[in-house]
């Protein structure tokens, strides 16, 4: 069996499963909110102790089923797949927290339905954007299974291509799928520049504009990793039906060190 190691802990989160458990939990018990169904969402992908409670806010407020696709950008460049495009397609992922086996049906379609997608466990090996997550789904859902994406594709038309699979997918399905993008906003700027630029792209992010949230991050320099990420997933989402995509939370890196200077912001959206 195909079986993928945990490539941050001890360095994101906890590694021990006590700690990992207790300190998940505590996140998800200080949101003051019940949770109900989504079509989709965006979480932070950081080190629990600047983006965690960004993280809960999400997680705490939808209904995790027990199949989920998760996509975040490709932050090491390793992987194998022609469009940089890469599915972890088979196997188990193993963290601190417990093992989450991979969907391997629903990856299988998405694999059918997308062309710019392959099984590239490379890419997966060192990548912390979907693992960050897994915790949180773990803890919302003990029997979750997930489909982890990576991408390192900056197109809209490759972008276009894996929402209308990911819709396709979703919409055949047997039960209900979450879709998460896995995404920090703007990088290492101050509090206050950072702010203006991913208000900049929280907006389009709001009206589920996926290809204006790819100009705007471009025109407007907003190093926000999992801009396509959260692209795909907006878009699929719209043609899911969904009408809007809801900031539920933002905060950032300097909250915690109390320096301002350089910072990194965080958004959880949840779009249903």
């Amino acid at each position: 069996m195909r079986i993928r190691h945990p490539a941050v802990a001890g360095l994101f989160y906890p590694a021990q499963p006590a700690a990992l458990l207790a300190a998940v939990q505590s996140l998800l018990g200080d949101v003051e909110a019940s949770p109900s169904p989504a079509i989709a969402s965006i979480a932070p992908h950081a080190g629990y102790v600047y983006s965690g409670r960004t993280a809960a806010e999400v997680f705490a407020r939808v209904d995790v089923p027990r199949r989920c696709i998760v996509v975040g950008p490709n932050h090491t460049g390793a992987g194998k797949a022609v469009h940089a495009g890469s599915v972890y397609a088979v196997g188990t992922l193993v963290t601190p927290a417990g093992e989450v086996p991979v969907d391997e049906t629903l990856a299988a379609a998405l694999l059918a339905a997308c062309q710019f997608l392959e099984d590239d466990p490379d890419a997966h090996r060192r990548e912390h954007a979907v693992e960050v997550e897994l915790p949180f789904l773990l803890a919302r859902c003990p029997d979750v299974m997930v489909v982890p994406i990576v991408l390192g594709w900056d197109d809209w038309p490759r972008t276009r291509a894996l929402g209308e699979a990911l819709a396709c997918v979703v919409r055949d399905a047997t039960e209900p799928v979450l879709l998460v993008a896995s995404s920090d906003m703007n990088h290492y700027e101050s509090a206050e520049v950072g702010g203006a630029k991913d208000r900049l792209a929280l907006e389009p992010i709001e009206r589920l504009d996926g290809e204006a949230l790819l100009e705007v991050t471009k025109k407007h320099r907003v190093t926000m990793c999992g801009r396509v990420p959260a692209a795909a997933v907006l878009h699929a989402a719209r043609l899911l039906g969904a009408t809007k995509g809801e900031l539920i939370h933002y905060s950032h890196s300097g909250m915690v060190t109390g320096d301002d200077r350089q910072t990194v912001g965080y958004a959880g959206v949840i779009v249903r």
